[in-house]
């Protein structure tokens, strides 16, 4: 192990522990993440999931940060999709129970609000398979697009600023890759049972459940690209 991956672990550490050792911190955590629960969503994405960026550029080229790699413009655009994120999370939490109580005989909303049970287990996939299935696949081409679009800019804050060129980002993106990896399979074996488990959490863990996943994404966005150059 070098000094920099234990650096990453150590920052990682430091950002995760005190919650568990200072009782006050989680305290205020639990309060303001449910009083300013789309500003906590801002803040877990914009520096967890750009931390998992930075762990995946660590796998494709050996070192987290590269000139033109951009992480101030990845941290904003990953806090923006956190604000999306946390308002799906609310939209499919709340309305597919209710989908599911209409349609079947099941009383999903209860026992999303009880304790662990088949119902709830069933209740929490059916959550994570539509929002994945609707949601995820647009969220996963625009992060594609500003991405490449940071990328083509040398990573200056400033090219959010600019128009992006959606069409012709759309027209070069590698969808063989984006299709038959990233949708295929990363989606119906991975995103919908981890996001099944973040479900039968309580609600104030979910987004940040999502926001540690959001490292995993870092990573696999890593195989995607080696993937890519195959």
């Amino acid at each position: 192990m070098k000094v920099k991956d234990l650096f990453m672990i150590l920052l990682l550490v430091a950002i995760f522990l005190p919650f568990f050792l200072v009782p006050a911190m989680y305290e205020w955590y639990i309060k303001f993440n449910k009083d300013h629960g789309l500003i906590m969503a801002m803040m877990k994405f914009g520096i967890l999931a750009t931390i998992g960026e930075m762990i995946g550029l660590r796998i494709k080229t050996g070192v987290y940060y590269a000139e033109g790699f951009g992480i101030m413009p990845r941290a904003i655009v990953w806090g923006f999709l956190g604000i999306t994120i946390a308002l799906v999370f609310y939209i499919f939490g709340k309305g597919v129970p209710v989908c599911i109580n209409h349609f079947s005989p099941l009383d999903a909303v209860s026992s999303m609000k009880g304790d662990f049970s088949a119902i709830k287990l069933f209740s929490a996939f059916c959550i994570s398979a539509a929002m994945n299935l609707i949601y995820a696949p647009i969220m996963m081409t625009l992060h594609k697009i500003t991405d490449t679009h940071i990328v083509q800019n040398k990573g200056k804050v400033g090219c959010l600023l600019k128009p992006i060129p959606f069409a012709k980002i759309l027209s070069h993106l590698n969808w063989d890759v984006q299709w038959n990896f990233v949708f295929k399979k990363t989606l119906p074996f991975f995103w919908i049972p981890a996001h099944t488990i973040t479900f039968l959490l309580p609600a104030h863990f979910q987004v940040l459940f999502a926001a540690i996943l959001g490292i995993v994404l870092g990573i696999i966005l890593a195989i995607a690209s080696k993937m890519k150059k195959a």
